[in-house]
């Protein structure tokens, strides 16, 4: 568990299954995700699963973020280890987040994502983290830059143009 000013963050459980549903079935929230919402429950439980994996298997993942203030779920974010090469990159450190959409803007992202950095970077040690977004998800690529990442490489994931961002360790 991460706590930050304004929020914690911790393993995702199956009880965020309806808050995750209203995530990932929303049109919006997918737009620079393939556009393919989840349609389902039932997948949401798939998700769900496949992520407590990560945590057994890498002992990271993607975690849920809630406020701290009510402890209401508003979202995700994390650190996926992948081990399958992509574009030339060997197994490296993903880091994502995904909000519910009425938390956007309030700078959830950014919070979040400075304490995973930190995290990963002094407790880990982990020597560099990758991000890959859509080359027009211009509000991911501020968030991107803010926190530390720079442009590393252009390339084309399922036949969309993204951008991979890096951050190495300083230490």
């Amino acid at each position: 568990m991460i706590e930050t000013e304004r929020l914690i963050l911790r393993e995702i459980l199956p009880s965020d299954a309806d808050a995750m549903f209203e995530l990932d079935s929303d049109p919006e929230v997918h737009r620079y995700l393939g556009n393919d919402p989840v349609k389902s429950r039932k997948k949401i439980l798939e998700i769900i699963d496949f992520i407590r994996g990560q945590y057994n298997m890498f002992g990271i993942g993607r975690w849920a973020v809630v406020l701290k203030e009510n402890n209401k779920f508003i979202g995700w974010a994390g650190l996926k280890y992948v081990d399958e090469p992509m574009n030339a990159l060997p197994c490296y450190y993903d880091l994502g987040y995904r909000f519910i959409r009425k938390y956007w803007g309030k700078g959830y992202a950014t919070e979040a994502s400075v304490a995973l950095i930190d995290y990963a970077f002094n407790k880990l040690k982990i020597p560099c983290i990758y991000a890959f977004i859509e080359t027009d998800n211009l509000k991911s690529r501020r968030v991107l830059e803010k926190i530390g990442f720079h442009e590393d490489k252009s390339m084309t994931i399922d036949g969309i143009p993204h951008v991979r961002f890096k951050a190495i360790n300083p230490i």
